[in-house]
């Protein structure tokens, strides 16, 4: 990288902006100590509270109001981008030409073509250009991989994957830009991006779409007076309401590559679940499961018990199993961890790239995240074709 130092900013102070924001905090204590200072640079967030709040909770130097601060500022090295999915290629962009690496939350983009754009855009510069899936960081989930990938587990032939929330349930709950942009731009680029992401990790790449049933409940949401960070609610509302574009609930079907079937749902409104992502896989010698409500554990069937014992074991995940190991300050067997865990090691991961190391797997590149939003773009296809197969 040939700099002493790698100066950090996050453009958006939302829920997932701040994670990021405590990412980079916490992730120059991980793993070896060699990693060149990180310079906790800025915060920005049109929303000037949300900034200042972000900037002081975090250790920043100061906040921004407008993302063209941190993208002009010499002292910045690396954004992340962290805001509303139709901000994305403008920001990434310019960022891309001050300069900047980028990590960019997924979806990567509202539409393939702009995403081809960002594609575009970071071609040829030698700069990083990533996409933020934390998921593929969760050490069960690296240990179900190994799983498969080892033997004992063998090759995937049929993947369920889930997250249902709850946040979209109550019709009342103020208007958002997440119930804008059109079919496919509701809970399946929110959340169905991450499923399907997870599904090629452990499967490989998807082949075909088909049987896609979208379904918007609620229709209408009032719009609100001020501010709230992330799904969070408080804010007072007008009596003025506005039309829900994209979908409450989304179903679908997959053909991976390599022969497995996989099956998805992805819900807003199911109430009693705020954040349940699940996955089973069932794959030649065995199956594994994994739910994020225990994140630091997943559970194994395969032949290695007797034929009078065959179920499924829990497996506690410690040291011996990816990320964990110098990942934490207590990496010991079974102190657990939880989702914010997920952007600290992709945080290291990002940071490793921009100073030139591999000893973690990389992020995902700009042309991965082009790819899983032509998956999502055929999830729509399928859905317009009556349910039948989309090539992808």
């Amino acid at each position: 990288m040939g700099k002493p130092s790698i100066g950090v900013a996050v453009i958006g102070a939302g829920m997932a902006g701040r994670a990021h924001a405590a990412g980079y905090r916490t992730a120059s204590t991980l793993y070896e100590t060699d990693l060149p200072e990180v310079r906790m640079v800025a915060v920005a967030d049109k929303h000037e509270p949300f900034a200042v709040d972000a900037a002081k909770r975090y250790g920043y130097e100061r906040s921004e109001t407008d993302w063209r601060a941190v993208v002009d500022a010499p002292d910045v090295d690396a954004v992340s981008i962290v805001v509303a999915n139709s901000l994305h290629r403008e920001i990434a962009e310019a960022a891309l030409a001050a300069g900047k690496h980028v990590l960019c939350e997924k979806p990567m983009a509202p539409s393939v073509p702009d995403a081809e754009a960002m594609v575009r855009a970071a071609e040829g510069t030698g700069l990083v250009a990533a996409l933020g899936f934390t998921f593929r960081r969760n050490p069960a989930i690296n240990a179900i991989r190994d799983r498969i990938e080892n033997g004992e587990l063998g090759p995937v032939r049929h993947f369920e994957g889930h997250y249902w929330c709850d946040y979209g349930f109550n019709p009342n709950a103020p208007m958002s830009w997440r119930y804008k942009g059109g079919p496919g731009s509701g809970i399946l680029a929110d959340t169905g991006s991450h499923v399907i992401d997870l599904g090629e990790f452990l499967c490989g790449p998807v082949e075909n779409v088909r049987g896609t049933v979208f379904s918007t409940v609620n229709t209408t949401r009032p719009v609100p007076l001020g501010m709230a960070v992330g799904h969070a609610g408080g804010v007072e509302l007008s009596d003025e309401r506005e039309t829900v574009e994209n979908e409450d609930i989304a179903t679908f079907n997959l053909t991976f590559a390599g022969g497995a079937t996989g099956t998805i749902q992805v819900s807003r409104i199911a109430f009693g679940s705020a954040n349940a992502l699940g996955l089973r896989v069932f794959s030649q010698n065995g199956s594994a499961a994994f739910e994020l409500d225990r994140p630091a554990q997943f559970d194994v069937a395969d032949q290695s018990s007797p034929a009078n014992s065959i179920g499924y074991r829990q497996v506690l995940a410690g040291p011996s199993h990816p990320y964990l190991k110098g990942g934490m300050a207590m990496d010991f067997p079974s102190v657990g961890y939880g989702q914010n865990e997920g952007f600290v090691f992709q945080a290291r991961a990002f940071l490793d790239q921009i100073a030139g190391f591999d000893r973690l797997p990389p992020c995902p590149s700009f042309a991965h995240g082009l790819h899983n939003l032509k998956v999502l773009d055929a999830v729509v296809e399928a859905a317009n074709a009556n349910g039948k197969a989309v090539l992808v």
